[in-house]
């Protein structure tokens, strides 16, 4: 008995081994391997509670800018925008478009001033701004927040990737492997180590959705083909699967002149919906509505304006990515980083909607499927189709995908990682419990945080599975646009800011933004039944699924209205540190800052 048992629990491993495209196979493992030696490596040099937390503060503007365009490529960016641009057609171009103009935010108002301020986190500074330890705590919360929920789209990232190279592996199975291999890579090296690992990975991840991009134009057709196979004129063909299957067999004798575009299922969206200006992704509460045409373009406006807000707001407010400024020499450093970063990520955006586009004519049955096996793998699926002309080439490319993959949702998940884990190590253990421990003890608690925020980051991202990648990265940014985003903005900018207004404001944006969007993701997994009452409120669905056209106004309002209410309460030193915030670090006003906190001159 015992022995068939056995031999049945082998069974299942050896059967998933027998169907595992070697070269994906292949591909990945390298990935994976080249990191983990990297972190290992890494974890030499790092020696010093500073290169745990802000690298020695020694990181060039080449390999920052590198490490950053790394780190902010998660999975929502190397798989999700292609996925959802197939899902919902040209809506979702909002997405890279928004991603790439909060950058441009961050450069003009908030990179330079934050790194003049120096500090370790963003708690820091926000303790050092208001002279207020309570601040500190608020800060660290909303930096766990935005963590975790930033973390969910990496771990489903992970589990389809997982899944797509073995078939039949459980997803909960990938999350657990990839997250068990990132916990490890940052316990052992922190940010110094982390910096390089991500460094690498930008330019892995630009060559893996590159290659095979050009490749699919040249042997299926270039972007303007596939994209005028959607502009309803095959649509007749369309409806006629007899006619339509045949025609990649002719298409396949010949040259790429014309795109054979596959039948789409019923699950498709339309050709006029998919290619509209208000497509299905922002028509969704209407459509479930009943409302027509006319009457869910308002609708449509609000989603929009909401959904850009978030984006653009919000990558000016993720601790992990602002975390990331302090590890820059000096302001005008950082303000040099950030402008290679735009053009790195801007770069790398204009492909994946291109494989978007090319995967709706070619591999329209992913829209039949649900889950890990749907329309968010189609950046590894689509390269495969080329084994039908050219034998393993197709393989070669996937896996070159499949290894861009892991480098997308490993780099993000490690400065994910690391954002959340210093906040434990030096926020919460080092600053709070225990404000006389030694930097050995805080560097030694990193490492335990470490382990224990990456187990509870696979628990929540084994349960994300049905979420698309792309919808739960936008709620984690709505989260940050009505949280930190203000906090840091007004902080920087207004010197009549108190603790107070600061606070009430930060509070009262993120905790609304958390409250909404995890209601909706309870209804979305099924776990409450909400269908009824949104179709009855779709405007209400609205601004709970994009809350930050409300939350962001909302949280800058009550930070004017309470700052001028307790106007009394602004620090007395506070002219000085606007002038530490924003003058060059060449005139030395942040030494002459700190002598004076010494010499107890400060308030």
């Amino acid at each position: 008995m015992d022995l068939l048992n056995t031999s049945s629990s082998l069974t299942l491993p050896l059967a998933m081994f027998a169907n595992v495209d070697p070269w994906i196979f292949a591909f990945s493992a390298i990935t994976v391997v080249i990191t983990v030696w990297m972190g290992f490596r890494s974890a030499k040099t790092s020696k010093t509670a500073g290169d745990f937390f802000v690298a020695g503060r020694s990181v060039s503007v080449g390999w920052n800018a590198s490490a950053i365009s790394g780190e902010y490529l998660s999975a929502a960016s190397f798989m999700g925008i292609a996925g959802m641009v197939m899902a919902v057609g040209y809506d979702a171009l909002w997405y890279p478009v928004c991603y790439a103009c909060g950058y441009l935010f961050l450069l003009l108002f908030i990179a330079g001033p934050l790194r003049r301020f120096g500090a370790y986190t963003i708690p820091d500074f926000a303790e050092g701004r208001y002279d207020s330890p309570i601040f500190r705590k608020i800060a660290v919360v909303f930096v766990m927040f935005i963590g975790l929920f930033y973390t969910l789209p990496q771990m489903k990232g992970a589990g389809t990737t997982l899944a797509y190279i073995f078939p039949g592996l459980p997803y909960w199975v990938g999350v657990a492997v990839v997250g068990a291999v990132i916990t490890l890579n940052v316990a052992l090296g922190g940010m110094k180590g982390i910096t390089l690992v991500q460094a690498m990975q930008y330019w892995m991840k630009m060559f893996a959705i590159s290659v095979p991009v050009f490749v699919l134009m040249a042997v299926f057709g270039g972007y303007g083909k596939n994209l005028g196979a959607n502009d309803g004129r095959t649509l007749a063909a369309a409806m006629n699967p007899v006619a339509e299957i045949s025609a990649p067999a002719v298409a396949g004798a010949g040259t790429p002149a014309e795109v054979a575009r596959h039948p789409l299922p019923a699950k498709a969206p339309s050709d006029e919906a998919w290619i509209a200006p208000f497509g299905p992704l922002t028509t969704k509460a209407a459509k479930a509505a009943g409302l027509s045409a006319e009457e869910s373009k308002p609708l449509s406006l609000v989603y929009t304006y909401s959904l850009i807000i978030a984006l653009v707001c919000g990558t000016a407010g993720l601790p992990h990515i602002l975390v990331r400024f302090y590890t820059n020499p000096d302001g005008a450093a950082a303000k040099r980083t950030t402008m290679w970063v735009m053009i790195l990520i801007g770069v790398f955006y204009v492909f994946p909607p291109v494989m978007g586009v090319i995967g709706r004519n070619l591999l329209p049955e992913l829209y039949a499927a649900t889950g890990a096996k749907g329309t968010d793998k189609i950046v590894l699926e689509l390269p495969r189709i080329i084994n039908e002309r050219y034998g393993v080439w197709g393989s070669v490319l996937s896996g070159i995908a499949c290894a861009g993959a892991f480098a997308a949702f490993m780099s993000t998940f490690s400065g994910l990682l690391v954002s959340m884990t210093s906040a434990l190590a030096h926020d919460v253990y080092g600053r709070m419990l225990r404000p006389q421990s030694t930097p050995e003890q805080r560097m030694k608690m990193f490492k335990f945080a470490a382990i224990g925020i990456g187990g509870l980051s696979v628990l929540l991202g084994s349960q994300v599975e049905q979420l698309q990648i792309n919808f739960m990265v936008g709620q984690a940014f709505a989260i940050a646009a009505a949280s930190y985003f203000p906090l840091l903005f007004m902080s920087v900018w207004w010197r009549g800011m108190t603790m107070k207004g600061a606070a009430t404001g930060m509070l009262s944006g993120g905790i609304a933004a958390l409250i909404c969007t995890t209601i909706i993701n309870l209804g979305d997994l099924k776990i409450v039944d909400l269908a009824a009452f949104w179709a009855a409120h779709p405007l209400l669905r609205i601004l709970c699924e994009q809350p930050a056209i409300w939350a962001v106004p909302l949280a800058i309002g009550l930070m004017i209205v309470v700052s001028k209410l307790t106007a009394s309460q602004i620090p007395g030193n506070i002219r000085m540190k606007m002038l530490v915030l924003h003058a060059p670090e060449k005139l030395g006003l942040k030494q002459e800052y700190i002598q004076e906190q010494q010499s107890g001159m400060g308030h």
